[in-house]
């Protein structure tokens, strides 16, 4: 059995939409910071996304755990030319697109940038390749919002759009377990 245990960076506090920008995290709650460590497995190797936001994050948590190299494939959904803007503007300037991405994850995509589909099978290739040749029975993985959705949705089974119910707070831990094959989502947005 693998057990994947996720952690969503630390908070941006930005209010527009934040994909690939490389914005810093808030890393000011040591005290929560040291408890989400705590709850996490020791000696667990750490491997976060090459944003900045997780990378900080990762290494604030990651205490005399292990550091693996960053992977790019971890990121944030490429949100192209709405990266930067607000909700609103995205829904005045693409009012169909943008419903449509939201009520209908799948193939819709912002211009220039990434549908739940092709970031969900960019992130699978990540964690199928560390199911492949895993280093260690539990990886710790700092990342982000939606790279954490789309696993919830393959530990549950469910459809995109039921993923996207799901709240993933910053600072939370998700586990995702496989065991010969079989997904599944015991833990999700656990606050220590």
């Amino acid at each position: 059995m693998i057990r994947f245990w996720w952690v969503r960076h630390g908070p941006t506090h930005e209010t527009a939409f934040t994909g690939w920008r490389d914005v810093p995290a808030d890393l000011s709650d040591t005290a929560l910071i040291a408890r989400v460590s705590e709850a996490l497995p020791e000696g667990a190797p750490v491997i976060s996304s090459d944003l900045r936001r997780a990378v900080d994050t990762a290494t604030a948590i990651a205490g005399t755990r292990p550091r693996l190299p960053h992977r790019a494939g971890l990121r944030e959904f490429d949100f192209g030319a709405w990266d930067g803007k607000h909700w609103r503007e995205v829904a005045e300037s693409h009012p169909e697109l943008s419903r449509r991405y939201w009520e209908e994850p799948g193939e819709a995509a912002p211009p220039g940038g990434e549908s739940w589909n092709t970031a969900a099978r960019r992130i699978r290739t990540e964690i199928d390749a560390l199911c492949a040749a895993p280093p260690a029975a539990d990886i710790i993985l700092v990342a982000h919002f939606g790279t954490i959705l789309t696993q919830v949705q393959r530990g549950l089974g469910v459809s995109a759009y039921e993923a996207l119910a799901h709240r993933i707070d910053n600072l939370s831990i998700t586990r995702i377990d496989v065991d010969e094959g079989q997904w599944s989502a015991p833990l999700i947005n656990h606050v220590p």
